[in-house]
């Protein structure tokens, strides 16, 4: 199998734990899908099964070398072996092949976003193992997250670097990434809402975003989506922190304002940009992509708000949220172009 049909089989993989995780999140919104092992398993489908993969096969296009391949690959068989109720092994050898490819970056670039990769791909072991332990939902997502935020929050660091470093902004970091850990470590919830609020400030404060929204095209686009997902991630720390005090009414959206508006709103950001070199096509911009943009925004509003019926409400948001994902895939899939060089314009 070539390189390229290797890539493919891989996206595939990830674009089916996609798939079924947001079939599972719909049936445990009351829609009635007869899938009850995706239902149960919404959470592993969606971090460990797409993200991931999609996350693993991005560190291992970077690296060039045939064997990074296998951390993907772990993660997609892993995935759809622990849903089918079969040994769990390559679920926990996933992270731990990520790992691998982490450190094998920090020694060609030993910098803070090569050490957050690393802590990141940590977190994802942590949350596998607590999983697979019996641990409870909240303690394993705080991990699962962890591995999402310190990631993102590393890519736009790398990125952060075209800019003059503010003289606090590295510190300050350093401080929220061990926060983060650290109430993921005790399984404090309101620890945990503060150091995400904190995150959310610092990516707004000095991430490259606060100057290409000032520009045209897909770089203003871009940044508008993280933008929107910095807003998200610290709306998702308030959630945490009130989750001590308010329990299953703030849940939902710790979780969701956490995993959709933020970490969807970061994929929608980045997929044009990242499409192109990891599946090598050209993919050409449309204005249309803030159609799904807007969608899953109001989707996540739709879904969190306050009423009276609020498993109605959510249910309906549930249904909007996977509509903009869909939307967003639709979108991306007809823009791309299979020949040509793998660039976007």
């Amino acid at each position: 199998m070539s390189f390229t049909a290797g890539r493919a089989a891989l996206l595939l993989v990830a674009a089916f734990s996609l798939a079924t995780g947001i079939l599972g999140g719909l049936a445990r919104a009351g829609w009635g899908i007869p899938l009850p092992a995706a239902a149960a398993h919404h959470g592993v489908l969606m971090i460990g099964g797409f993200l991931g993969t999609v996350i693993s096969l991005e560190r291992a296009v970077a690296l060039g070398h045939p064997a990074a391949f296998a951390a993907p690959l772990a993660a997609g068989a892993g995935t759809a072996l622990l849903l089918a109720g079969v040994d769990a092994s390559l679920w926990l050898a996933a992270p731990v092949l990520l790992m691998a490819l982490s450190i094998a970056v920090l020694r060609r670039q030993a910098e803070l976003h090569t050490v957050l990769l690393l802590a990141g791909a940590a977190a994802w072991l942590t949350g596998n193992a607590l999983h697979l332990a019996g641990a409870s939902a909240d303690a394993t997502a705080k991990w699962w997250f962890a591995f999402l935020v310190l990631t993102i929050v590393a890519e736009r660091l790398e990125l952060a670097r075209l800019m003059r470093p503010r003289p606090l902004a590295r510190p300050l970091l350093i401080v929220l990434a061990g926060l983060l850990a650290a109430a993921a470590a005790a399984d404090a919830a309101a620890l945990y809402g503060a150091a995400l609020a904190g995150l959310a400030l610092w990516l707004a404060a000095f991430d490259i975003a606060r100057r290409t929204v000032k520009t045209a095209g897909v770089s203003r686009y871009a940044a508008l989506a993280l933008l929107g997902g910095y807003g998200w991630l610290a709306a998702a720390g308030v959630a945490w922190m009130a989750l001590p005090y308010f329990g299953p009414a703030a849940r939902d959206a710790a979780l969701h304002a956490l995993g959709l508006g933020f970490v969807f709103s970061m994929i929608f950001a980045h997929a044009p940009i990242v499409v192109p070199v990891v599946a090598r096509v050209r993919l050409r911009f449309t204005p249309f992509f803030y159609a799904p943009l807007v969608l899953l925004h109001v989707s996540l509003v739709v879904r969190l708000a306050p009423a009276a019926d609020a498993f109605a409400l959510r249910s309906w948001g549930a249904a909007l949220n996977a509509g903009a994902v869909l939307l967003f895939a639709l979108t991306v899939l007809w823009r791309v172009e299979r020949r040509g060089p793998p660039a976007i314009t």
